[in-house]
């Protein structure tokens, strides 16, 4: 396909070419007969008919060829404006195709040298799929409790679920994986109940505003289109509505600061923790709580004998 508009462009630059070559030759041609008609016709004819160059016809007749003349002079001139200007914004148009080529070339390299690493990419890909399906590589004799050193992706796995846990344990398990990620699900759950009991106040909260709000509304306009704030009992009563709204949102503020107090408690207090989950595990798991309570009581008792000892 671009071969043939080159050849196209190819035949319309050579016609066009031809064109402007034929019109120079013919302006050429124009010229030398004007400076010949000029030079040799015009004075001998002149100078024949010197007398009937002071008659009006003749006078106005030599006026009509010479306009004529400037007439078809000025046509010549404009077809030739034309033509050069198409030929410049034809070659302009050839140039603006050329760098358009060789944009589609460039993006055809790269797009060939992406299939190309696409390719490499896959092939490794495959490889290693390959290793990771090998029985010698999957199975292992005497499967080890503790994370390798190397594997960093379940140490940063095990960072994660731990969250800001400054006691750095010297060997990882993956009972201890599973720890922290159960631990992650309890605290999950914990939020989600949170959120739950939030979203059930909030929306009493919102049933009970929007009561209020059309109590008021109907006292306001008394069944009416016209609002009535002259009455003295309606108008305690909207200082009773604002002085609420004022209480309610001094509890709103004092609930969130509350919450926000509680939380950098339980941040900064490792022992206010512990009776969160502890409570955690009340509401959640009591057999696990009991196993804790009597780990608590058994060392306990340990540490009794050892002062006693």
């Amino acid at each position: 396909m671009a071969g043939a508009d080159s050849v196209v462009e190819a035949l319309g630059k050579d016609t066009l070419d031809a064109k402007i070559s034929s019109l120079n030759s013919e302006i050429l041609k124009l010229e030398e007969q004007i400076t010949y008609i000029k030079d040799k016709s015009l004075p001998a004819v002149v100078k024949e008919n010197a007398q009937l160059l002071n008659m009006p016809v003749v006078k106005g007749d030599f006026d009509l060829q010479i306009a004529k003349q400037d007439y078809y002079t000025a046509r010549q001139e404009l077809v030739l404006n034309q033509l050069i200007k198409q030929k410049a914004s034809f070659e302009l148009l050839q140039l603006s195709y050329e760098i358009e080529l060789r944009k589609h070339w460039d993006i055809h390299r790269q797009l060939e040298n992406l299939v190309q690493e696409l390719s490499q990419s896959n092939a490794m890909l495959r490889q290693r799929l390959e290793m990771l399906t090998d029985p010698s590589v999957c199975q292992q004799i005497n499967p080890r409790n503790t994370i390798d050193t190397k594997d960093y992706s379940t140490h940063r796995l095990y960072q994660l679920l731990e969250g800001e846990n400054k006691k750095k344990e010297l060997f990882i398990t993956h009972g201890n994986l599973e720890e922290v990620a159960e631990k992650l699900k309890q605290d999950v759950s914990l939020a989600q109940d949170q959120l739950a009991v939030s979203t059930r106040e909030h929306s009493f909260f919102l049933s009970k505003l929007n009561n209020d709000v059309d109590e008021l509304c109907d006292t306001l306009y008394q069944g009416g289109n016209q609002l009535l704030l002259s009455d003295q009992e309606l108008t305690e009563q909207f200082h009773q509505v604002e002085s609420q709204l004022n209480k309610l949102n001094h509890l709103l503020t004092d609930v969130l600061a509350d919450v926000k107090t509680k939380r950098k408690t339980l941040a900064s207090n490792k022992l206010h923790r512990m009776e969160r989950e502890l409570y955690v595990y009340f509401l959640k798991d009591e057999d696990y709580l009991r196993d804790i309570v009597e780990n608590l009581e058994n060392q306990s008792k340990i540490k009794v004998v050892g002062l006693e000892d």
